[in-house]
């Protein structure tokens, strides 16, 4: 993981193994800040979804138990989240590194839609 600061808050850059590995374990918390639409297309089984343009800082849980990494299709939405959270009053927020996109391209697991039934299917 590299670290960046912002106005002395820590961002966090989080590859997609570091992200796979903790979600693996259950210490952190996915959220997916992508579209409704999005995400019903294909999306990490057990990631949250909070679309970013609905998305409020103030309402997060506090990261007590487990870290908060957020995550959209490239990594550029994610970030803009979590710099929005750091102004927000987040002392360190994390996201990951080249979104969906690098997770599919790692063959990490995810659900996508059979296009046969327009259902959704486990594709790894």
């Amino acid at each position: 993981m590299q670290e960046e600061t912002i106005e002395g808050k820590v961002l966090e850059n989080w590859t997609v193994d570091e992200v796979a590995e903790a979600f693996t374990r259950g210490e952190i918390v996915l959220i997916d800040v992508r579209t409704p639409q999005e995400f019903m297309m294909e999306h990490i089984r057990g990631a949250l979804l909070s679309p970013m343009a609905f998305f409020e800082p103030a309402h997060l849980p506090a990261e007590d138990t487990k870290r908060i990494v957020f995550h959209c299709g490239s990594g550029i939405r994610s970030k803009m989240v979590a710099a929005a959270c750091l102004n927000a009053g987040a002392e360190r927020v994390a996201h990951m590194e080249g979104g969906f996109m690098a997770w599919k391209q790692a063959k990490l697991p995810y659900i996508g839609t059979d296009p046969a039934t327009g259902g959704p299917r486990p594709v790894a």
